[in-house]
């Protein structure tokens, strides 16, 4: 095998143990989903699962580069969402399977809500906003908005 399909298989590799070993990081137990309130806007992660006030939260999801943890929400409402949390971000040093995780502490706001397509009785999160508070990773601005799938 040559070094490029060597370093694509351990690459690939060591993202799909990344992704399963945190596929269920961001879903909130079963009995927190039944138990809110019908009416409450909800933030979706990557199994299209609906989350409210997750503990965990990953950003991208095609590798797992990226995730947010030890989120503790000071609001979350119809209109909006506010938490404090970890943005574990990997700086793909030298390539991203053999990087380093690496911890920024961040705020969260999610918000712009609207219906979910997948379940038109759902009203979701379609923008999420960090603001880095103490460094950040390189290259990154202080302040990054992500749009959240449908």
């Amino acid at each position: 095998m040559g070094s490029h399909a060597m370093r694509a298989a351990v690459t690939l590799g060591a993202a799909a143990a990344l992704a399963a070993s945190l596929g269920t990081a961001s879903a909130a137990p079963a009995e927190e989903r039944t138990a809110r309130q019908a009416d409450e806007t909800v933030l979706v992660d990557c199994a299209w699962e609906t989350l409210v006030r997750p503990e965990a939260f990953l950003i991208a999801c095609g590798d797992g580069n990226s995730r947010l943890e030890s989120l503790d929400w000071s609001r979350w409402d119809a209109r909006a969402a506010v938490g404090r949390g970890v943005n574990v971000v990997n700086d793909c040093e030298p390539y991203c399977a053999a990087g380093t995780f690496h911890p920024y502490p961040v705020t969260v706001r999610l918000d712009r809500p609207a219906t979910w397509e997948k379940d038109p009785d759902e009203r979701h999160f379609t923008r999420m906003t960090l603001t880095y508070t103490d460094g950040r990773p390189d290259g990154f601005p202080r302040t990054v908005t992500y749009p959240l799938w449908d």
